[in-house]
């Protein structure tokens, strides 16, 4: 990561359109950032991964590789947080991208100053900027590391993309609290412009899959109906 300050950090864009790739890399580099502009699949799958930058925004129509086909085999070896692009903006290419392991999403036309505020968001809660713990946490078997994002269940290690940890923390850090949609995305946000993400569902449903929950009768991640979730301080209790 480069430095602590959250206006000026690393971007690899992927995108092929190369008016809209242009476009918007002035207006970030205007506002601070450093951007790696890449327009094929491949080679952005090969740049990603070199380790090099705080963020990766993926379009989804790319050629060589999808946006969906580097997200899905950047979060089999990388935790660097991910927005995708999509032209369509249909639900289920959002749903698609966030269950591939994507942080966040923004439909094609976007602004850019959203996209901007979308990226700080992202960098923020990956150097730990939120929350106002940095001791491990520990709820029945799992046990959460914020220093270095790291997070057990019975001892074995979870994968989890930075949104994700983020997510588990707050719901962690208020164990046994049954906690809204609304209070999560205010939770979990870098600031009141800043949208963690308008799909808690997709992070939650990913969330029951990598800790191993069934999704029809969660023990550890539960859903209380008409009110919201909650994780449970102790999973033998019944629901």
């Amino acid at each position: 990561m480069t430095g602590q300050d959250p206006e000026s950090f690393r971007v690899l864009f992927v995108e092929d359109d190369e008016r809209l790739a242009s476009l918007t890399t002035r207006y970030l580099e205007g506002h601070g950032l450093q951007v790696t502009w890449v327009g094929d699949g491949r080679q952005g799958l090969v740049e990603a991964l070199k380790g090099r930058h705080d963020v990766v925004i993926l379009d989804v129509m790319l050629p060589g590789l999808s946006g969906i086909e580097i997200c899905r085999e950047l979060r089999a070896r990388a935790a660097v947080p991910v927005i995708m692009l999509t032209a369509l903006g249909e639900e289920a290419d959002r749903v698609l991208g966030l269950e591939t392991g994507a942080d966040d999403y923004l439909p094609k036309p976007f602004s850019s100053r959203e996209l901007l505020a979308r990226l700080r968001g992202l960098v923020r809660r990956g150097r730990g900027a939120l929350g106002p713990s940095r001791e491990r946490l520990r709820v029945g078997e799992l046990e959460l590391s914020p220093r270095d994002y790291g997070a057990t269940l019975r001892g074995r290690p979870l994968a989890l993309t930075t949104s994700e940890f983020v997510l588990l923390r707050v719901l962690a850090e208020r164990a046994g609290r049954v906690l809204t949609r609304e209070q999560l995305l205010d939770l979990t946000k870098g600031s009141a412009d800043e949208a963690f993400d308008r799909s808690i569902d997709a992070h939650i449903s990913r969330l029951r899959q990598k800790l191993g929950d069934d999704p029809r009768h969660p023990r550890l991640l539960r859903t209380v109906r008409g009110a919201g979730y909650l994780l449970a301080a102790d999973p033998e209790e019944p629901a």
